[in-house]
Order: structure tokens, then C-alpha cells, then sequence
């Protein structure tokens, strides 16, 4: 091998490069990252909607040895506990044995709510010998993505005597699927021609579920009167059961490996889902002296809004109970806490490349992905991390040899987006968001690198321990 000259000696000291995690990993690397993966698929398969996310969180942690807290308890140095959030957002905690006051609390925030189809309130009805229910969409989707695809029905329904009905439907391989119609091309000209935004209108966007009329010549809306039945006889509900339901459409997809060499991994759910599994395992694998919190946070898909959401005070709330018990000042805890706003950003694809500034953007199995900011255009609504919590994450990552890269959203004007960084930043805790850069965000199915995922969780099992 030729030696390597002054100048190339130089450049590779003084440049930055994207590094490729499979280029430099070892076979025991790579299997490492495929046995990960098995389980996030597995996360993911059973945790479509966030009431789902929290019940399979609470059952990892509890194997973990967490159990419930509820505000108003006792918490000692030592405690491993979550706290259940209206059965839509949960917070984990261990309190370490470090000084809180002088270490603050290490926490990693992610979301477990993705974009999706909801019910309406009063939602069913009947129209040319097809059922169907209306819907609103949540999140930002492309209407048009959602047409034509098998969908699955997710959620609950509180009856008139407060019992909760769990429903899902659409998963099991006998089960029916739902769907939503798309005109047909050869009667398609004018659609096609209208913008992709505009093809598909929200209130067309109607679920198909039957077409057999009920038996009884006397009744109207007999296919109507025939899925009501069904519901009746096999979760005891009426139509006004509807009101007080929340009910979700999503894609009847299993997580699946993409490619002959299986290293990108398709699902719905990516965001956030894919930082929220990380999370999570390194919170249960970990060993450390530290306090550590998790924060599985619900609506940011729409603004990180109520009682379940980042712009609640149940954050500080769990922070404030714990200092109270330690007897420590929170201000001054929250003040030495550190967070990684454990959010996705979009991955550079070549096939859209005019939206992209290539140099700062995220490289498909390039590592977790640090963004200083995000915002749009003029950083609008955005943390940007002070420079000095980014060396820190520098620092502590090359300390334990976390291959990760940093990017920005996208083109300066061609669009943005936020995460729930902000949010935790007003509450005087530092806060830069790190997670897996996503394929086709916000679509039915979106992609991302096996290799990304597991970066991912090496880089906050760093942060915490």
C-alpha cells in the first residue's frame, strides 16, 4: 500500500466526511445491527397508534423491572418508574445516585403519534350500495398516498356507561381490510391534472367497510343498518358510541426488510417510532449513575398541543415531584439537565435531489443524525442549540466512538419542519435534537437504515450512562 502524503495526511485530519457504518463495520457489527432491528420490527408491528406505542412501553419497561408512578407518590434514589399519561404518553424515569442538582437529569424525548386517518364523530353512512365512514386526517399527510391501500382499524370506544372497548382490525392475516377508493385513470384526465395536493380533498378521503345489505325489507340504510349490527354483536356498541371514540385508520402494513441485502427497513411509523424504540432500550440496557429520563410524548404531529403533548406541564410536573422528594431546587435541576429531542429528519434522496443541499443533509447509513436546528426557512420555530451543547455532544460521542452526522431539513426555502426541542428548551433545559434520517416521510410506508437505527441507540446509551 502506498503511503499516504503530507497533503492527503492533512486533509483527511482537517476535513469533515460522512462516514458509511457498513463500509467500517465487523461481521459481529453488522449481525448486531440486523438482531436490533428484529426487535424495533417487532415494536413497531404492535405499537401502530400511541395508545398502542404506550402499552407496549409499559410492557418492556415493566420487564425491566419499572413500575407505575403516579403523581403525589414517594420517588428515592434508586426508583425505576413510568408514569402513564392518559394512556397516550409516557414518561420514564431512574433516579441515579449522582447529585441531581449538580448532573441534572439526562433525558431523551421522542413522539410515539404519526400521521394518520381519524374517524369523525358521527362518521358512518350509506351511498350507492357501499358503506362508509368520514374521516379527518391527522398530521401531515399526502392525501393521495392514503387511496387505494389495505388500512386497518386501531383504537377505542368509551360507551354511554364509561366502558372502554379496545378495537383493532385489519392486522390479522384472516382479518377484513379497510380502504379508501381512487378514481379510475381512464376516467382520471381532469384529476391528473390538478396538483398533488389538491387531487385528493380530505373530504373524499371516505373508508369503505361493506356492502351487504341487512336482511329485512322494512329498514333503510340496510348496508349501513348490516356494519352497525356487526359492531353491536362483536363489541356491544351503537352508533352514538362513536362520539365518545377515538378511532384510527392505518396502513395494514407489517415492518419489512427492503432489498437482496435486507439493510434498509420499510414500516409505517418510522417517525417517531424509530427513535422511540431507541430510546427506550438504552434507558433498560444501560448501568448508570446518572438520572435518566425518557419522555414518550403524544400530538406532535400536530403541534405537540394538550394534556398529552410537549406544550403540557407534565414534564416539569414529574421533574418539580422529583426534586420535591430529593429535597433539591428544580430550577436548578433543570438548569444542569441535558436533553436530546430524539425526533427524525429527512434522509438526501437522489431522486428528488432539487429540494436537497446535499452538503447538509443526512446520508442513508451514515449514523444518527445531529440537526443544530430546524425550523423553516428563517429558523422559524425552532431550538438552534447553542454551539457549546453541540461541542459537548461532539465530545461525548467521539469519546465513545458513535459514528453519527449532521444535516439540515431540506433547502433553506424549500419547506422545514419542527420537532418537540423547543418546547423542552423553555423549561431552561438544553436541548438538541438527534435521530434517524427517514425515506418518504410522513408516507403509508417509510424507509430507513438498519444501520441508522442502531447508531441511534449507541448514541443515547453515550448520552445517558
Amino acid at each position: 500500500m502506498t503511503e499516504k502524503t503530507n497533503g492527503q495526511k492533512m486533509l483527511e485530519t482537517l476535513s469533515y466526511s460522512k462516514k458509511n457504518i457498513y463500509e467500517e463495520a465487523s461481521v459481529e457489527k453488522i449481525k448486531a445491527i440486523s438482531d436490533y432491528s428484529e426487535g424495533y420490527k417487532s415494536y413497531l408491528d404492535s405499537s401502530k397508534t400511541e395508545r398502542e406505542a404506550t402499552e407496549t412501553s409499559i410492557a418492556m419497561l415493566e420487564k425491566a423491572g419499572y413500575t407505575e408512578y403516579k403523581l403525589g407518590q414517594s420517588i428515592a434514589v434508586g426508583d425505576k418508574k413510568y408514569l402513564n399519561q392518559h394512556g397516550k404518553c409516557l414518561i420514564a424515569f431512574r433516579i441515579g445516585t449522582d447529585d441531581i442538582e449538580r448532573e441534572g437529569i439526562r433525558i431523551l424525548a421522542a413522539h410515539i403519534d404519526s400521521p394518520r386517518i381519524d374517524l369523525k364523530q358521527i362518521p358512518m353512512y350509506e351511498e350507492a350500495g357501499m358503506c362508509f365512514l368520514k374521516t379527518h386526517y391527522y398530521g401531515g399527510v399526502k392525501k393521495y398516498q392514503w387511496t387505494a391501500i389495505p388500512l386497518a382499524l386501531h383504537g377505542v370506544v368509551v360507551k354511554a356507561d364509561g366502558e372502554v372497548v379496545k378495537i383493532s382490525v385489519g392486522e390479522g392475516e384472516n382479518d377484513p381490510i379497510f380502504y379508501i377508493n381512487d378514481l379510475l385513470p381512464h376516467l382520471g384526465a381532469k384529476q391528473s391534472q390538478e396538483p398533488l395536493g389538491t387531487a385528493i380533498k380530505g373530504e373524499n378521503l371516505n373508508i369503505l367497510i361493506g356492502g351487504l345489505p341487512y336482511d329485512d325489507d322494512d329498514v333503510s340504510d340496510k348496508i349501513k343498518l348490516t356494519a352497525l349490527s356487526i359492531l353491536n354483536d362483536s363489541y356491544g356498541i351503537t352508533e352514538e358510541d362513536f362520539i365518545s371514540a377515538e378511532l384510527s385508520l392505518v396502513p395494514a402494513f407489517k415492518a419489512r426488510d427492503i432489498g437482496f441485502d435486507r439493510a434498509l427497513l420499510a414500516a409505517y411509523g418510522h417517525d417517531d417510532k424509530v427513535c422511540s424504540y431507541p430510546a427506550l432500550t438504552a434507558l433498560t440496557d444501560t448501568e448508570t449513575k446518572k438520572s435518566v429520563m425518557v419522555v414518550l410524548a403524544d400530538k406532535e404531529e400536530i403541534g405537540s398541543v394538550g394534556l398529552t403533548g410537549m406544550q403540557s406541564d407534565i414534564l416539569v410536573d414529574v421533574i418539580n415531584e422529583i426534586c420535591r422528594n430529593l429535597g433539591k431546587n428544580s430550577a436548578v435541576v433543570r438548569s444542569a439537565s441535558k436533553c436530546l429531542s430524539a425526533d427524525v429528519t429527512a434522509a438526501y434522496d437522489p431522486n428528488f435531489a432539487d429540494v436537497y443541499e446535499k452538503r447538509n443533509s443526512a446520508i442513508v447509513s451514515c449514523g444518527t443524525t445531529m440537526s443544530k436546528y430546524t425550523g423553516a426557512r428563517g429558523k422559524s420555530s425552532t431550538n438552534d442549540a447553542s454551539a457549546e451543547f453541540v461541542g459537548f455532544i461532539r465530545r461525548l460521542f467521539a469519546e465513545n466512538g458513535v459514528i453519527w452526522q449532521t444535516a439540515e431539513l431540506g433547502k433553506v426555502d424549500a419547506g422545514g419542519g419542527g420537532t418537540v426541542a423547543m418546547y423542552i428548551a423553555n423549561h431552561n433545559i438544553e436541548t438538541v435534537d438527534l435521530g434517524v434520517p427517514v425515506l418518504s416521510m410522513h408516507a403509508p410506508y417509510e424507509v430507513v437504515s438498519k444501520a441508522d437505527v442502531y447508531s441511534t441507540y449507541e448514541a443515547f446509551v453515550a448520552f445517558i450512562k
